[in-house]
């Protein structure tokens, strides 16, 4: 077998993630801006804390090609660190989120009865409010920050996960392999681990992979009520808070981070849909 004949099959899957032209360009686009994240003490032209207020709200130039803002701080490097920021945070709440949603409703969905309806009503409480609201909520009683933001955004998003996850079981767990799999002497975990989950689990990846850019427009929104990330460190949600105040003599301080927030929701919106196409999930999540 020739490597040749090894690297088309791999490629071709890798392909298949991305059956369109717009979802291949946005799996691209998401990957350099997740290597610019990861590098952005290399990347940065400038350290994102160094100010200058001889050049401060200065527009873009060949020095500083974003720009600066009130304090002379260079605007590419915190859109850089910013993204190292944002995206974190997002990724991270959104994965405790679905680890979560999964055991939980996985569980319920098996177990049934009275332990299903208690759980899943405590659970349906966090659908009362807003995902805006109970985060808000949640960071207003821990306080501001990086890991109260991961804590909220993931709290927020627990539901739909859980739930998705409940149905799927619930649907599986009538069909004929799974009967077959307990006559045969196979114990709950059994069945669970090795039937149902690896059945049920890629629908609610799918919607974890596009939930990722509401929970963007979540942490950008924190950070511009200044309950995100706290300065030095910047985020892009905060970049947008104090460009806010510059808006008309300096409106790149805004711009930027604005555009940089908007662009990685269309991204991630766009690689979600191929994906989701590539795997058929919505066909999945009908039956």
């Amino acid at each position: 077998m020739t490597s040749r004949s090894i690297r088309t099959p791999f490629l071709s899957r890798i392909a298949a993630l991305a059956p369109t032209p717009g979802a291949a360009l946005s799996g691209v686009a998401l990957l350099l801006l997740a290597i610019a994240a990861i590098g952005a003490p290399w990347l940065s032209p400038y350290a994102y804390d160094i100010q200058d207020l001889s050049i401060a709200n200065q527009a873009p130039s060949a020095a500083h090609w974003f720009g600066t803002d009130e304090f002379g701080r260079d605007i590419l490097s915190r859109v850089i660190y910013g993204a190292r920021t944002s995206l974190s945070v997002s990724v991270i709440s959104i994965t405790l989120s679905l680890v979560g949603g999964i055991l939980i409703g996985a569980v319920c969905g098996y177990v049934g009865g009275r332990f299903d309806r208690l759980t899943m009503s405590a659970v349906d409480l966090t659908w009362c409010f807003p995902e805006i609201l109970l985060a808000l909520l949640i960071v207003a009683i821990l306080g501001p920050g990086s890991g109260s933001t991961v804590l909220a955004i993931a709290i927020a998003y627990l539901a739909q996960f859980t739930r998705l996850t409940r149905t799927q079981i619930i649907t599986l767990k009538r069909q004929t392999f799974v009967e077959a799999s307990r006559s045969m002497g196979a114990g709950p975990l059994h069945i669970m681990m090795r039937r149902l989950l690896p059945n049920a689990i890629a629908p609610v990846v799918v919607v974890a992979m596009l939930s990722t850019g509401n929970a963007i427009l979540l942490e950008a929104t924190l950070g511009f009520f200044g309950m995100g990330a706290q300065p030095p460190v910047p985020s892009w949600g905060g970049m947008m808070s104090t460009g806010s105040a510059q808006l008309f003599n300096a409106p790149w301080v805004i711009l930027w981070p604005g555009i940089f927030v908007a662009a990685s929701v269309i991204f991630i919106n766009l690689f979600g849909q191929g994906v989701l196409k590539s795997l058929d999930v919505k066909a999945r999540m009908r039956s």
